[in-house]
């Protein structure tokens, strides 16, 4: 009977765990988070093509 529990009480943990992460990840709060860091790699491309100008001018 204490398996059982611990095993229940341990998948009721995990799913309101998943139902978290959910909402977070879906709220509209971090959507402008979201949104700059999936901009991240393309800020670094125009840093690079930026730098490189710089050095064709010199």
């Amino acid at each position: 009977m204490t398996l059982l529990l611990i095993r229940s009480a341990f998948t009721l943990f995990m799913f309101a765990s998943f139902l978290g992460i959910c909402w977070w990840a879906y709220n509209r709060k971090q959507k402008p988070r979201f949104d700059d860091a999936a901009n991240l790699p393309f800020a670094d491309e125009e840093a690079h093509h930026r730098s490189q100008q710089g050095r064709k001018k010199c």
